[in-house]
Order: C-alpha cells, then structure tokens, then sequence
C-alpha cells in the first residue's frame, strides 16, 4: 500500500485502468459463456454525449458510436465504431442506408422523409433529437403517406447503439389509405458483414446480395427464393436462399443482425417489447436476410395477407408509437471466433433492455414510464368435462390484452397496442406494464380448441393494477370424442414435414425445428404421393408419418394443370346414433385461397355437407411458414350421415387457381351426439 501511494499521478491512472480492464472481463466472464472485450475509450472511460447540427447532417457521438442523420430527411447515414468508419454500406445514396418506410396504398413505398429538426434533451447522459413532418393535402396528397410523422432517435452515455422509435399520427379529414408495412430498414457493408444470426441455431456465413442476381442465381417458384448456380462464393452453390426462411413470431423476434468477421463487431437489432406490433405474440415477420439487411418490423401483412386491419379510413382519428428499439454495436477480440462471444453477448445485452423495460430516458408522452401504467392479474383454468371432471389449470396458455373486438379478433388487430404473457403450471398470469386505454382480455390455451375473451372491457389507469380473479374457459364441445388427429396447438408442426428437395437445401434451415422452413416442400408431396392423396386410418395411421403438413395441389409439371386433391379419413363407428348430430371440430393452422370441401362416405355428392368458402390470404406454405392465421369451425353433422361399421370423411381443397392455393389443418376431432 505504502508503494502505491508513492506512485505517481501518472502511474495512479495506469493502475487505474489497468483495474478497470481487470473489472471488465470479469464482468463479461459473468455475464456470458465467452468472455466480450468491452469497448475502453482509455481518454475517457465515460465521455458525456456530444451533439452537432449542420446544415447537412445531425451527428450525435458518445465516444463509442457516432451516429450520422441527414437533415432533415431524417435517414441514418453513417454509424462509426472502433475501427469501422461507417458499418451501413456508404456505396449506397444517404436514402438506402439506414431508414424507416412505409408501404401503402397500391403497393407504393415511401421513405417517410421529415422536414424539420428540433432537438428533444441535450445533456451529458443522452441527446434525443426528433425528425417531423406534417402531411399537408394541398402538397402531398397521392404523392405522401397521409401521416404525421416523428422520428425519433436517442443516444445514450455508455451505450454502443442508437434507440429509435416513430410516432405516427392521422388527423380526422386525412383521406383514406390501406397502409400495409411499416418497417426500419438497415442495409450494412456489404464486403464485410457476412455471418447472419437470428436464433442460436439460425446462425451462418451468408452469400453476397450480387449471388442473388440473374448472371449467379436462378429464380425458383417466386422472386424472393433463388438457387446459386454461380455465387460469388463456391461453396454457396447448389444451396437456396429465401427471405421468408429467416421469419419468427413475433414473441420470439427479439434479437436478430450480423456479425463483420475481420472487425470482430456485431451489429444487432434490438426488440425488448412487442407491445407495438400487430397480430399477437404469433404472427411472423421478417428479421436479417441477405444484402447485408436487417429489419424491424413494426406493420405488415406477411402470414396474414389482407385480413388483418391495415384499412385508415377518413374520419378515423389514430396515434401510435412503434419503438424503441436499440441498434447496438459489440466488438471482440479478434485473435479468435468471434461469432460466439458476440452473440452472446448481444444476448445479454437483450436481457438488460427487456428488464429496463418500459424505459424511464424517453421524452415523449406517447411513451408511458413504469409508473405511468398498470397491471392485470388471474388465474385461468380450463373446463372439459369430456377430458377431465375436474377444472384443468390453463398451463403454458397465451394471455393477452389488446383493442376491444370479438373473439380471437386480435390476431387481425393492426391499429392498436397489445400485452400478452403465459401463464405458469397453475394458470395464473401477470400482464405487467400496460399503457392506460380500455382493453378486452384473450387467451388460447395449449391442448384445447378454439379461443377465449373475457366480456368485459377493462379499463387500464396509470399506476392500477386490475385483479380478476378465477377466469374459466369452455373450449367448444357437444360431445365425448370419438377420434382426433393431431394437436391443438395453431401450427401444423406436428404433422408429416418431409425431407427436402437435396438440390434444393438452405443450411441454416437443417434443424429439426426449422425443417418446415426449408424450400419447395410442397413439391415433396407429388413425390410421396405419387398414386393417390392421403388416406389416414384411425387406430392404424400416426399423423406424424401419414398427415402431410399442409393439404397442397398436385403438381402436375404444368403449371396451368395444377390438380385439387382429396384426403381420406377412415374410421370405424360400432355404434351410430341416427337421431343425434354429431360434431366435426375442424381447426386450421392457414389458409391461402383455399376452399375446404367436406363429405362424408360420398366423395361423388354433388353438395358438400360443408364448405368453408373462399378463406385465406396468409400464403404460409410459400413463405416457409408452419401456420398463418387460426380458424375453428364447428360443424354439425346429422346422425344418418353415418353408417354402422367403416365410415369416411372425403376433404377436397377445391381451388386450384395457383400452386400455393392451400390448407395447413391445427387439429381435428369428431365427437359423438352429446350424452
């Protein structure tokens, strides 16, 4: 101790960082498997953040980024870190590096440039600066997206990233308009950003935006799949490369982006609440694809086509914010593999948002601290007396609260916000940091059909917490089951998904989770089902073996003779009830175009005992997804439709109209005349 007080000023701050260094890979050994070189900037471990405004540009420097934003269109057009003077591609114009746009009536895009600059905090621990425009009807009308618009962006002290969040307003007298996507949009060097990670199994060394192109790549079914035929990269030939295969739900859309190998730096998209999105927990949208892209995505009709609300209708008055969501920058020691540390830590650091969450630094009011929202609390349970005499606790059940409407009307809800939680082994839920405004409560439970909405509007306050209670759900039931096929789960997962196409392989799909992700799986089923459709067998069949995952067309080879199909289902009655109706519970995990037909022991019947009509528009099985949107019918059938002894349901898809006119089945179950 006497030797170190003996020190000089000089040598005091060497042993001073040298401490700090210490502290900080013990800190990231803690926190992640493999230790992260945290960012050291020796001159000043904790600089205050700095902000200039020229005619030009706006740039806001913490002395771990600096954060580039032209003025005053509002697009990111640079982002400096360690030793990367700009990690957005500067090859690209200041409009196409890093933005927010809006697709709208008749598919136009607009990059939603601003007009004005005002600078919301200024202080040594953030700068908030606000990017606005307000949408005039006698310059911009059909030539802008009628919204009000303010972007906003937020640096931190200490934090290697940017907050962005958009609020977006319609005044009462702006005209209509159908408002399909809203999105951030990142598009990062190209030479150097080339290994993609979205999940810990999704993760890989991408090809070069070019490989996609005519000269290297073949078109397939659709635009956005290509095979490489001559990639810039040999190794990437023969694979398939598909933006859809790189969706997730919602819930699970949290953390995406890429990784710069020479650099040892990452650059990931952040998402600590969903609670702006539209279509519930399980609606699927894309991440980071190739280009080097990353997206968050706040709007769209991806997996749910035109039924969900994008329709603004003049006298419709509506405000949103979208946001925020943290661009953040990592970096690692380059002397070994980087990937791991780096999206470990990215993990860690999306921990670290979802517990700040809602954040207490924004300056908006559209933004509701902690203290400024509420809570709503119960317990759920389950009652089927065909399965359980007792009540069942709902386990692992979604519950949500989102914008009043009828039952399950939250998956096609896109205008409002929605806060949704599982419940534990007993049933019970906390939804936590609600904004104020009048809700309904939703739930679908694991293993039973259907949806459940509590009737009564709750009304959310700030600081209140809404206790309800017990809830009970009756899933739909008129009788004990006679048989059932699959799980009730909103997914076709657990039926047949079949090995891929071997000419037509994407790796990052290669798990058995994301089997269903992988390209042209349609197609395998012409292959399997070479001399007829499907004939399941109950008591004999396994729907893991024998139920394909979706009900496509038969492709023929040519693609205006595309054939309709018709499953079987077979199954033995001992007893039939003439008198009584019996109920087939048919629950469909998406839909695209499809028309289900149903007939009993008749496949010839001029009449189907029931149609679903023209249905869907969510396009899943092209997009690599494993369910759209959910559907349950209940259909009664009369007693004499049934025979003693064998009997046979005949399912015709009727459409036939394009090849990814199809039906992906969640469950079915025939039940008996109730006792």
């Amino acid at each position: 101790m006497e030797k170190v007080a003996n020190r000089s000023h000089l040598g005091q701050l060497v042993l001073w960082l040298l401490m700090i260094v210490e502290l900080s890979l013990f800190y990231s050994a803690c926190s992640a498997e493999i230790p992260v070189r945290k960012i050291l900037n020796l001159g000043d471990c904790n600089p205050r953040v700095r902000l200039q405004i020229s005619h030009h540009n706006v740039v806001i420097d913490n002395g771990l980024v600096e954060v580039t934003i032209e003025n005053p269109d509002g697009h990111v057009t640079g982002i400096k870190y360690m030793g990367m003077e700009n990690v957005l591609e500067s090859g690209n114009p200041n409009s196409n590096r890093g933005y927010w746009d809006f697709v709208w009536d008749n598919s136009t895009f607009d990059k939603m440039e601003t007009k004005h600059v005002k600078v919301i905090a200024h202080t040594d621990e953030l700068v908030e600066i606000s990017f606005t425009k307000n949408w005039d009807f006698r310059t911009d009308h059909g030539k802008t997206v009628p919204l009000n618009i303010d972007k906003r962006f937020i640096v931190r002290r200490g934090v290697p990233g940017v907050y962005m969040y958009g609020i977006f307003e319609r005044q009462e007298d702006f005209p209509d308009a159908q408002m399909y996507q809203l999105r951030i949009v990142f598009k990062l060097k190209e030479d150097k950003f080339r290994f993609m990670a979205i999940s810990d199994t999704r993760q890989g060394v991408m090809p070069r935006g070019e490989d996609r192109d005519n000269t290297r790549s073949q078109t397939l079914a659709f635009k956005e799949a290509v095979l490489m035929t001559n990639p810039s990269n040999p190794q990437f030939r023969g694979e398939v490369d598909d933006k859809y295969q790189y969706s997730c739900e919602n819930k699970d859309n949290k953390l995406h982006g890429w990784i710069s190998d020479d650099d040892a730096v990452g650059f990931w998209i952040i998402t600590p609440s969903n609670e702006f999105r539209t279509g519930g927990p399980h609606k699927q949208d894309l991440t980071s694809h190739v280009g080097p892209i990353a997206l968050s995505m706040f709007v769209s009709t991806h997996y749910t086509g035109i039924d969900i609300d994008v329709t603004y209708k003049k006298g419709e008055a509506w405000r949103k914010a979208f946001g925020p969501v943290l661009i953040y920058l990592n970096s690692a020691s380059s002397d070994d593999d980087c990937r791991k540390p780096l999206w470990n830590d990215a993990k860690r650091q999306l921990s670290e948002e979802i517990e700040s969450w809602p954040y207490n630094f924004t300056r908006s009011e559209d933004l509701p601290h902690a203290e400024d929202r509420g809570e709503v609390c119960g317990q759920l349970l389950v009652r089927d007396r065909c399965v359980d005499e007792e009540l069942m606790q709902a386990q692992s059940a979604f519950v949500g609260l989102a914008v009043p409407g009828n039952v399950g009307s939250w998956q096609t809800e896109g205008k409002g916000y929605q806060f949704w939680t599982e419940t534990d082994n007993t049933g019970r839920f906390n939804i936590k940091n609600v904004r104020p405004g009048e809700y309904n409560l939703y739930a679908w439970v694991h293993g039973f059909i259907g949806d459940y909405k509590l009737d009564l509007n709750i009304t959310i306050q700030p600081g209140n917490k809404v206790n309800l209670g017990t809830l009970i759900y009756d899933p739909p039931r008129n009788g004990p089951t006679l048989w059932e096929i699959g799980i009730p789960d909103r997914t076709a997962a657990e039926f047949f998904i079949p090995e891929p196409d071997p000419t037509f392989v994407n790796p990052l799909c290669l798990d058995a989770a994301d089997k269903f992700r992988q390209y042209g799986l349609w197609d395998r089923y012409s292959d399997i089902y070479r001399h007829g459709d499907v004939v399941y067998t109950v008591g004999v069949s396994d729907y893991s073996r024998d139920w394909f995952f979706a009900h496509v067309l038969r492709n023929t080879g040519n693609i205006t003779d595309l054939s309709t199909t018709t499953w079987q289902i077979k199954y033995n009655l001992q007893d039939v009830n003439e008198k009584g109706n019996y109920t087939l519970q048919l629950a469909l995990a998406a839909a695209s175009y499809a028309e289900l037909q149903i007939r009993f022991n008749n496949p010839d019947a001029i009449q189907p005992c029931f149609t679903t009509t023209r249905i869907g528009y969510d396009n899943a099985v092209a997009r690599h997804g494993i369910h759209g949107l959910y559907r349950l019918y209940s259909i009664n059938i009369p007693g004499n439709r049934f025979i003693r002894g064998n009997n046979t349901i005949f399912l015709t898809q009727t459409t036939s109209h394009a090849l990814f006119d199809a039906v992906m089945y969640d469950y079915i179950r025939l039940e008996a005349p109730a006792v």
